[in-house]
């Protein structure tokens, strides 16, 4: 029987376990974007980790979701991450950067630009800014002609994310920013060949990830995906036809792997795991819902087939969860005071097990 510290293969890496440090953002980016020498030190601490999946990484200026978020649009950007990326490589970890174009998903105050989306919907609920949470703004509707461009931003990102060190990219597709608001049903209301059908509304996913492959090769190239979720007023009416659509096209570009979350019913993920050919992650609990991932829920979702298994905040207060998971050592509380404060407090202040003899 698989367990969470066999060894897998992904692509052109050798992943020495099965647990995967899930995408979590935690705004300690500096001014411009950057990547600070925190960042570098966050992640090199969890660097035992099969896999490492950063925050959202914002492939552009207007795809930036939250204030304090790292980009990989500029090449002051660029240099930043390899501090980060040379770090984990000489902890002996390996690292993905999670694209996250946030589309509707915020602000002016934030960007400086009125955010776009592919209908004129606001997102639900208050949005993160500079100067504290806002009612999320009406977007801009994209134009049938400046879809593509924003599909590209997803390639551009991914080829400076391999320049900056990066061992693959992997794009979200899920927590209703861009690529879901387009796969929904209530945040996509286009007539044009975006919008309407199953068919057009996984367009704009199928081309960004397209765009990816063929610019960083489809072995360094996931996607997370949330089939069925209500992040920020999404809906997606029609779950079990959109991914059946959606998966056989991702399939078709072979691509390194795909990252589910636990937003549909165990049935229908289930489906997914057996439509889909290729590795799969597996997010066992719904994020930022009452339960965390424990060693429990890893193994019954090995057991149903999930090649990888992804941890989110368990990692936050446990740099060492895999050591902690393979002995049975207790997994420490999080303080989710400070997930988005700031600073180095509940970011490197969490120390590995101690042993008391």
């Amino acid at each position: 029987m698989t367990t969470l510290f066999d060894s897998h293969q992904l692509g052109d890496l050798t992943l020495p376990n099965r647990v995967v440090m899930a995408p979590m953002t935690r705004v300690r980016a500096a001014a411009d974007g950057l990547a600070t020498p925190s960042m570098a030190s966050y992640y090199a601490q969890r660097a035992t980790a099969g896999l490492i999946v950063t925050e959202g990484v914002q492939p552009s200026l207007i795809g930036q979701s939250n204030p304090g978020t790292p980009g990989l649009h500029t090449d002051e950007q660029v240099t930043a991450w390899r501090q980060v990326t040379a770090a984990v490589h000489a902890n002996g970890g390996r690292l993905f950067a999670q694209l996250m174009h946030g589309g509707r998903v915020s602000h002016p105050d934030t960007t400086g630009m009125q955010p776009v989306g592919p209908s004129a919907v606001p997102a639900v609920g208050d949005v993160f800014t500079p100067t504290g949470p806002q009612p999320a703004p009406i977007p801009r509707a994209l134009t049938t002609a400046e879809v593509p461009e924003h599909a590209q931003s997803y390639a551009q990102a991914a080829r400076r994310a391999i320049d900056a060190g990066f061992d693959g990219v992997e794009l979200h597709g899920a927590n209703g920013y861009l690529i879901s608001q387009f796969l929904s049903t209530n945040a996509n209301l286009r007539t044009d060949r975006y919008g309407g059908s199953t068919a057009n509304r996984i367009r704009f996913a199928v081309e960004a990830v397209s765009a990816t492959v063929e610019a960083v090769g489809a072995a360094r190239t996931g996607i997370r995906l949330s089939p069925g979720g209500t992040f920020w007023g999404v809906e997606e009416t029609d779950v079990a036809d959109l991914y059946a659509e959606l998966l056989p096209e991702l399939a078709r570009l072979e691509l390194a792997y795909i990252h589910l979350e636990a937003t549909a019913d165990e049935d229908v993920l289930v489906a997914l795991r057996r439509a889909w050919p290729g590795t799969l992650i597996m997010n066992p609990v719904l994020p930022m819902g009452p339960k965390q991932t424990g060693r429990a829920e890893a193994d019954r979702w090995l057991g149903l087939g999930a090649e990888l298994i992804s941890f989110g905040r368990a990692f936050i207060a446990n740099p060492d969860l895999v050591e902690r998971l393979r002995t049975g050592l207790p997994i420490a509380p999080v303080d989710e005071g400070t997930f988005y404060q700031g600073g180095d407090s509940g970011y490197l202040t969490y120390p590995a097990y101690q042993y008391t003899g």
